[in-house]
């Protein structure tokens, strides 16, 4: 497998176009964590060629993160490690922080719990209202220069706000949702992206396994199952968004694709990004390869756009994930 790569600035070596992304992997809200496998399944991705690991701090509050460093023993070299940072919690709810003395303590503790030295792409989590923005790039220009972090990133972020951001520290990536279902930032973060020559890192490119073409009708989700609180997996949506996989499954499948392939294939045909491809089972990165080394042509993007405009007639974004403090 040719594994595809770009730049992202401040890291000194290629970064794969697929890359793991680890939110599963802490346990909270996807059921709790399982570590046996899911250090089989970062130990997996690895050996595909896949080089960059997508955590958090607030990912199962601090597990995702050790679980990542427990894996990367022995095999950090090579390896870019993106965690994030400005998400406090109490009581297991996640709330915004990105004041500098949350940020001096929440370095300290990734870097502990991802046993390591520096931080490859440090990225803000979400923006704080409370917290002027350019306070929180001029702390985290402070761990850039001191060496703990090689990148910055932040993710949620509009273009008024990262713009705010740069004027103050250097931004080399950001991280927005996109997927098939939810294109909000063609509207003006990815075209500002690409100008600005940005990395785009899409996370939920797979919409929480919807385009996995797995689920059915028939399929429920726990009370810990973060899907529960998302209208896409509620009637009357759900029924709307499996018939879109449906139609999207019989697309590849004429192509010799799989949806899988298909939905992460056009992530990256949409300009410099990369796909966090969410995993918590060996299994579940299968087909990773399969992705690589083809492009959809634009009959292909205007087919897809059918299927979706005709089978979706009542569209919702990801917005039920912010957390408190919009």
């Amino acid at each position: 497998m040719s594994v595809e790569t770009l730049a992202i600035a401040g890291i000194p070596f290629p970064i794969s176009r697929i890359a793991l992304g680890t939110w599963a992997i802490g346990g909270w809200m996807w059921g709790g964590p399982d570590d046996r496998k899911a250090i089989a399944t970062i130990h997996e991705a690895l050996d595909l060629g896949i080089n960059l690991i997508d955590t958090a701090p607030v990912y199962g509050f601090g597990h995702s993160e050790e679980v990542v460093g427990q894996a990367l023993a022995g095999r950090r070299d090579g390896v870019a490690i993106a965690t994030k940072v400005g998400l406090d919690w109490k009581d297991g709810k996640p709330f915004r922080n990105a004041t500098p003395a949350r940020i001096r303590q929440e370095i300290e503790d990734s870097l502990r719990r991802l046993r390591t030295d520096r931080i490859d792409l440090y990225q803000v989590h979400w923006p704080d209202p409370s917290v002027p923005i350019d306070d929180t790039a001029r702390e985290l220009e402070r761990l850039h220069r001191a060496g703990k972090v090689l990148a910055l990133g932040v993710s949620n972020f509009s273009v008024a706000q990262m713009e705010l951001f740069r004027s103050v520290a250097p931004l080399a990536a950001i991280q927005p949702p996109y997927n098939l279902f939810e294109r909000e930032i063609e509207k003006d973060i990815l075209p500002w992206a690409a100008a600005q020559g940005l990395a785009v890192l899409a996370y939920g490119p797979l919409c929480r396994g919807l385009l996995s073409g797995r689920m059915t009708a028939e399929t429920v989700f726990g009370a810990d199952d973060l899907r529960g609180a998302d209208p896409k997996f509620r009637a009357p949506r759900f029924t709307q968004y499996l018939a879109a996989v449906s139609a999207l499954q019989d697309f590849a499948r004429q192509r010799g694709r799989t949806i899988l392939a298909l939905a992460i294939r056009w992530v990256l045909d949409q300009g410099p990004t990369i796909a966090l491809w969410g995993a918590r089972k060996p299994e579940q990165i299968a087909g990773i390869d399969q992705a690589f080394g083809w492009t959809l042509s634009a009959d292909d993007k205007a087919e897809i756009d059918r299927i979706l405009n005709t089978c979706i007639t009542d569209p919702v974004g990801p917005e039920f994930m912010a957390p408190p403090g919009a």
